[in-house]
Formats: structure tokens, sequence, C-alpha cells
């Protein structure tokens, strides 16, 4: 189960060491790293600008080892939809989730399961009763693998509702409830590829991998062969780097246009209220940073053992945090620490790479 606790310690960002330090912090961190103490941290890759500042590999690896980054994949499924959208093949995100799978017949039928639409699904706030945080919930992912019919499996999922003891969607920023749900995420895959009439797989390497120059990508699969844009596609830690610098360069990538500009602000825009630490965008999780006396957006791609992509764009920055700390309940908070702790103060002050 893919349940992501994420605090942001920012009581660490607001004691970062002076910038003659920076230096002898990393070299620390490195240390850490090689005795365990963040578990198992299998690379670390600090981009600025055009420029790869520190990239460190502690399981063997090289830039061109595959890391499986788990949830991270959500967000490269989040921008096809914007692609898929922007030429044309899908009419926007108010698009009905039900018109395009006319093949099905759901069970548990309801007004509000025929209204649902792509941008409750992109943005975690469906009506279905879908949480991969609850272990008890009728649409855990856990509950969709051992079933051939991922797609099947999601819309037949009877309508959530929180529980009484926590607030309504009315009574909640932005007015909705947020539920963390792979099934979903997944059926949005499948959605591009039926607009579009290609193979996830595909259209992702046309509209998005080799205009990015991302080289080799390896994708899971469901039971019938679908590509799994919920999770678990491997990529190099350069790669997405690479990706992520497609937000703070708002859809621009080597002189082209990769997504529109509209759509790469709005990603990165709040949609949703995760908790009193996180808003959530378009399959993006985002925060703000203590920077000077002001605050600072921090834009972040997770996955489960806490495999991190963040986006820094007031450091025009991106940090790769990748790992295989998978059944360790502290995992995403061994991750922040890195992030805030080591990477960030040495982010602010250039030298200390």
């Amino acid at each position: 189960m893919h349940r992501i606790l994420i605090t942001l310690l920012f009581v660490f960002a607001g004691a970062a060491p002076a910038a003659a330090q920076s230096q002898d912090k990393l070299a620390e961190l490195e240390q850490a790293i090689a005795a365990e103490k963040f578990g198992q941290i299998t690379s670390i890759t600090v981009r600025q600008g055009d420029d790869f500042a520190w990239e460190r590999h502690f399981d063997g690896g090289s830039p061109d080892t595959l890391r499986n980054t788990r949830s991270v994949t959500k967000t490269i499924t989040g921008a096809l939809v914007g692609i898929a959208i922007a030429e044309g093949h899908i009419a926007s995100l108010d698009a009905k989730v039900l018109s395009f799978f006319p093949e099905y017949r759901p069970a548990n039928p309801d007004s509000r399961k025929s209204e649902m639409a792509l941008g409750d699904l992109i943005t975690m706030t469906g009506p279905l009763e879908c949480n991969d945080w609850n272990e008890y919930s009728r649409g855990n992912e856990e509950r969709m693998y051992p079933i051939e019919d991922w797609i099947g499996f999601f819309l037949d999922l009877p309508i959530g509702a929180p529980p009484p003891w926590e607030p309504r969607a009315e009574e909640r920023p932005y007015g909705k409830v947020f539920s963390y749900c792979t099934a979903g995420v997944f059926t949005l895959g499948r959605i591009v590829e039926k607009a579009t009439g290609r193979e996830l797989e595909d259209y992702a390497r046309e509209k998005l991998f080799d205009p990015l120059g991302i080289g080799e990508v390896k994708w899971p699969f469901s039971p019938e062969g679908i590509a799994q844009g919920g999770g678990g596609m491997e990529l190099t830690p350069r790669d997405l780097a690479e990706f992520a610098r497609l937000y703070i360069d708002k859809g621009m990538a080597n002189g082209q246009r990769i997504l529109s500009e509209d759509w790469a602000v709005r990603s990165v825009t709040p949609h949703a209220q995760i908790d009193d630490s996180a808003d959530y965008g378009y399959l993006w999780w985002l925060y703000e940073v203590p920077s000077g006396e002001a605050r600072a957006p921090l834009w972040m791609m997770n996955g489960s053992g806490g495999n991190k992509v963040v986006a820094l764009p007031h450091l025009d920055a991106v940090a790769v945090i990748t790992t295989t700390n998978f059944r360790r309940s502290d995992a995403h908070r061994l991750s922040e620490r890195i992030l805030l702790e080591y990477i960030v103060p040495a982010l602010e002050e250039r030298e200390g790479f």
C-alpha cells in the first residue's frame, strides 16, 4: 500500500547550516547514507539550471540505472492527459469518465458516478470509495492487483463519503474531499489510450519522452496488457529530473513546447487540500518552504518508500531521491530530512556543490 505520510520538516529547513558549511554537510550526508542512517537510499541527483550539480549512486548503480520510483509515475500520466487535451483528443477535464467506457455497465449505478469527470481523477477528488491509505477501502489498490480487469474494478466501486467525524466536502478548502486512488489514475491512462487511439507507452514516447531526450523506460502492465499509469514505471534519475524541469520552465524543453503553459501552471496550482501542510494539483504534491523571510513553492512527485522528485522553482533546481525503503513507515520522513537538512541548504549557497 502506497500510503504517503508527509509533513515536510520545516524545522530542519529553518535550521539550515551556514553557506560555508554546505560542502561539509553533503560529505556528512554521504557518510550517513553509507552507514544506512537513512535506510536504503539508492541515489540522489540534483540539477540546478542545466547543470547536474551533485549526483551519487549508493548501490553500485550509475546515471544510466533505471529506478522504480512507484507512484512518481502518476505525475507523468497527468502530463499525458494535458497533452491529449492540447491536441484535441480530449475536450477538457470536464469530460465524463464513463463516456470513454460505453462497453461497461458498472455496478452501483449513481448519478454522481455518471457525472464523474477526468478532473476528479487527476486531483484525487472523485466520488468513488477508493482510498489506498485505508486498508479497508473497497478501492484500495491492493484489492485491484489480483483482479484481471482493473478498469472494471474501478468503475464498479460504490460512492464514497468521509466518515461522520471528518469534514464534508463543503466544509473543506476548495470544496473537495481528497482521497488517494491509484485505480483512478490507471483509468486516466486508459482514457488517454482510448482518446488518442494509441497505447499509452507509445503516446508517451512520441509526445513526451523523445522530445525530452529521455532514453530507456520500463512500464508495468495490468493483466490485460494495459500500461499502468498509476505507478511502477522505471526511469533514470536524470530523466526524472528532465521531466520535472518542464514545470519550472512552464512546459518548454529543448527549445520546443511540450506542455501548454496553461497546463503546466495549473498542474502546480492547488485544487484540493491533502492536510494542513500540503495541497494537491494535477497529480503533484504542493508545499511551501521557508526562503529568507518569505515562503517559496516546493512541488513534489511522490512514490512509496520515500521516492521523490522535487521541483524548487525559486532555486531553479530539481532533486531526485530514489530508495528501496518500501517496508519502513518513516521512509518519506527520511527522504524529507535529506532534502531539507542537506540539499536545500546547499542549493541556497551554490558553492556548496
